[in-house]
């Protein structure tokens, strides 16, 4: 980390004083155009020297605008708790789940499974910043972070009977994949 006057490519994380975290997206002649987690997109002044620079990415001549949206999502999913959007199957749009008991006497329960469908991606979201402050962590030893990613991905594999609800296959939850 260091603070300095550099130039700065587009998918640079610098921490602002009073914005806090934030990633450039664009760049003006005069100005970064930065998205900051809390305070949304701001323009600060190249020369600007109080901020801290987290990581810099050396800016290049000419850069897509799709290129800057990918950094900042791969980004934003790395760093953050922002949740993607994950459609649901369309067979399953407007259904019940119904969880019925063996026993008679026991009333069924219903729920939308839009409602559930959104809980099981809470849940994905969550394992996925879990497993990143995991590989990013500085307290733990390489060995540890091993053993426990290997937790991670045997819950992913828990979790592969919730597929068939997924819209799109590269939303799926993915266990450990045979050699």
């Amino acid at each position: 980390m260091e603070i300095a006057t550099q130039s700065l490519g587009i998918g640079s994380r610098v921490k602002h004083p009073a914005y806090g975290d934030g990633v450039v997206i664009r760049l003006n002649v005069a100005s970064y155009e930065v998205c900051f987690f809390t305070y949304g997109i701001k323009h600060v002044g190249r020369e600007y020297d109080k901020w801290e620079i987290i990581e810099a990415i050396p800016a290049e001549q000419e850069v897509s605008f799709t290129a800057a949206e990918q950094s900042l999502i791969k980004i934003l999913k790395t760093w953050s708790d922002a949740t993607e959007i994950v459609e649901l199957g369309d067979k399953w749009k407007n259904g019940m789940m119904i969880l019925k008991p063996f026993d008679d006497n026991v009333k069924s329960k219903e729920i939308p499974i839009d409602t559930f469908f959104h809980k099981i991606v809470m849940v994905r979201d969550r394992i996925r910043v879990m497993e990143q402050r995991i590989n990013s962590s500085q307290n733990l030893s390489d060995e540890e972070k091993f053993n426990l990613q290997q937790y991670i991905t045997r819950i992913y594999g828990s979790l592969t009977t919730f597929n068939v609800l997924f819209k799109y296959k590269d939303d799926h939850f993915v266990g450990e994949k045979s050699r």
